[in-house]
């Protein structure tokens, strides 16, 4: 049976739930911002975030909601300048703490790396987004924490694509049987998946609850804390690891071997 190395994490709706209250809000700033009387309303951002990247989301609302829309500059470059102005208001509110890391992944990520663990990000935001809201956690350094950071555009095709996936297990050396990997969204689940990362792990966030997370080993409704465990919901290593769950009260380190086993030996003890 392989052993457990790394553990690879999705950013947005996993190490923090940033869509609605953090990406969406910031959107609307920077529509505003450029004199745009576009507004992304909370179920219309639901939509929208069935596209994997920011500036992929713009087009499609374009597409979909202005057809008619005509900016005075080739749509290419206009898209660019105003996702980087979302961007900028995105790193802004990260600095002024609106957002913060998600409970349980702070406690996870610090006893990972006591452990010797490796980390790594396969997102599709922009590495800019990744290092403010990183940059904003209360431990200093934290992004350093993380060997590898697969963003934005640096492969061709983003999540439910497993390139980003496939770039980061490249970059570290290690097989997809030696990685646990944790997201949050069914668009992510199908790009860890394609990635051969069988051992996932869901923690479901704001708008991913009703989504299809078919494959994925294990889906909670977060990491948890040890006063506040988190709520299993199901996957075919769910049974196995209720007991753990339970005694442990969070999503630790030894939950995430267990998760491991329950994947490569089938069983979680």
């Amino acid at each position: 049976m392989p052993e457990l190395e790394a553990i690879i994490f999705d950013v947005d709706g996993t190490l923090a739930d940033t869509e609605r209250d953090g990406h969406r809000v910031a959107f609307n700033a920077a529509f505003a911002d450029a004199g745009l009387d576009w507004e992304w309303s909370v179920p219309l951002y639901g939509e929208l975030l069935r596209v994997t990247g920011g500036k992929e989301r713009i087009r499609t609302y374009l597409t979909e909601h202005r057809p008619d829309f005509a900016p005075l500059e080739p749509l290419d470059a206009f898209i660019r300048k105003l996702h980087a102005r979302k961007t900028e208001r995105f790193a802004r509110m990260m600095q002024e703490g609106v957002i913060g890391l998600r409970p349980g992944v702070l406690r996870l990520l610090a006893e990972a790396r006591e452990a010797g663990l490796r980390l790594g990000i396969a997102t599709t935001t922009t590495p800019q987004n990744v290092t403010a809201l990183l940059s904003a956690a209360p431990v200093s350094g934290l992004v350093d924490w993380f060997e590898v950071i697969g963003a934005g555009d640096v492969v061709a095709a983003k999540k439910p694509a497993p390139d980003i996936y496939q770039l980061v297990l490249q970059r570290l050396e290690l097989p997809a049987s030696a990685c646990v990997a944790v997201e949050d969204s069914d668009n992510g689940v199908r790009a860890a998946l394609g990635a051969g990362l069988s051992a996932l792990l869901v923690t479901l966030s704001s708008y991913t609850g009703r989504q299809d997370f078919s494959g994925a080993a294990l889906i909670l409704d977060g990491l948890g804390e040890p006063a506040a465990a988190p709520r299993l919901v199901e996957g075919p290593c769910a049974r196995a690891l209720a007991p753990l769950l339970a005694a442990r009260g969070c999503v630790d380190l030894e939950v995430l071997r267990a998760l491991h086993r329950c994947v490569y030996a089938g069983a979680a003890g």
